[in-house]
């Protein structure tokens, strides 16, 4: 049975290259949008545009770049005219939030150029290009929300990937044009501390992005606490998207009514 949409105090989003993954992509779409979830998207050079927008779906986020990185300068300049590119997109789409990493990620998730060591240049060049890409969000309407990774399981070599090294850059760019993706799949196989790590990005939180830890699957598969992060994000004020990232461990509606049963209050 579905549970009605309206019973949780958060917009509910659901990433559509993750589910119903026997169906073409529009039609994952669809059944996403029946069932009452925004819709994320990743990539919007591999989709059809218009036939996006013909779905009437509510789309709550999608990658904010094509390629390019944030700490080196030829990277940078790559990065921010993709952006550009992408804000184009996100505006015929109506999507409110554009996802961005420390560099680009191949279709295995791991970075285009690896790095394992961070330069105090290249934090400077990072928060730089941030502040531009900010500056960009506020000019034309949309967020751009940077996301913490894990490098131990998905994303090795990904620079920037730590929740706390995201809320560092995030919080000393301090403006609106920029916020966290909070994905708290990654962050628990990270860093761990979960709720002390959301009350400190509290202030700052543009989305919120879940699934189980082991196996990346709809909460209540794993050994994360989800109705204590549910009320963790309540009690500090948190009324935006929260968005299952995740795989289906069962019937792909079952999964969702899953996740969507793990954020009532």
């Amino acid at each position: 049975m579905n549970i009605p949409a309206s019973s949780s105090p958060f917009a509910l989003a659901v990433c559509a290259e993750m589910v119903f993954c026997d169906l073409p992509m529009i039609e994952r779409i669809k059944r996403i949008d029946a069932m009452g979830f925004q819709v994320e998207i990743w990539d919007w050079t591999k989709h059809d545009i218009d036939a996006l927008i013909e779905s009437g779906a509510t789309f709550s986020s999608m990658t904010g770049y094509v390629s390019g990185t944030l700490a080196d300068s030829c990277g940078a300049d790559e990065l921010l005219g993709t952006a550009l590119e992408s804000i184009k997109v996100a505006k015929r789409l109506g999507i409110p939030r554009l996802n961005i990493h420390g560099t680009g990620l191949d279709g295995k998730g791991l970075p285009v150029k690896p790095c394992q060591f961070l330069t105090g240049a290249m934090w400077l060049k990072a928060r730089e290009t941030l502040n531009q890409l900010a500056e960009l969000g506020e000019h034309h309407g949309v967020t751009f929300v940077l996301e913490n990774l894990n490098t131990e399981v998905d994303h090795p070599g990904v620079p920037f990937a730590r929740l706390a090294d995201v809320l560092a850059l995030v919080e000393s760019v301090n403006r609106p044009g920029l916020r966290i993706m909070l994905d708290v799949y990654h962050a628990q196989i990270g860093e761990g501390n979960l709720i002390e790590l959301i009350r400190r990005c509290a202030p700052f939180i543009g989305e919120v992005q879940v699934a189980d830890v082991p196996g990346r699957c709809e909460p209540g598969t794993g050994e994360i606490n989800y109705p204590a992060i549910a009320r963790a994000l309540h009690d500090i004020g948190y009324r935006g998207t929260v968005g299952l990232e995740g795989w289906a461990s069962m019937d792909d509606e079952r999964a969702l009514n899953r996740f969507r049963a793990a954020f009532l209050l």
